[in-house]
C-alpha cells in the first residue's frame, strides 16, 4: 500500500535505459523510495548490461554499450557512471 501511496504521488526514483546504437530511450522497471535504492538498482542494471554487452566488443561506456539514467521524484536526470 505505501508503495502505491509514493506511485500516487509520484516520489518515487526510476531508471531509463538508453540504447546508444539505436539512439533511443527505455524504461526500466521498478519504483524506489530513496536514491540509495536507486543507485544500488543502476549499479545492478550495468552489471547486467556489461554481461549482455562485454566492454571488449561494444567498447563499454565510452562505445555503443546501453546506459542507465536515474531519474529524480521532481522529473530531472543524471546518467549514472560507475566509480573508475
Amino acid at each position: 500500500m505505501l508503495t502505491s501511496l509514493f506511485r500516487w504521488l509520484g516520489r518515487n526514483w526510476r531508471l531509463r535505459g538508453f540504447d546508444s546504437f539505436s539512439g533511443e530511450d527505455y524504461q526500466l522497471p521498478g519504483a524506489y523510495r530513496s536514491e540509495a535504492q536507486v543507485l544500488r538498482a543502476a549499479q545492478k542494471r550495468l552489471a547486467q548490461i556489461e554481461r549482455q554487452q562485454p566492454s571488449e566488443t561494444s567498447g563499454g561506456q565510452d562505445g555503443i554499450q546501453d546506459q542507465v539514467f536515474i531519474m529524480r521524484p521532481d522529473g530531472t536526470q543524471y546518467r549514472y557512471l560507475p566509480d573508475p
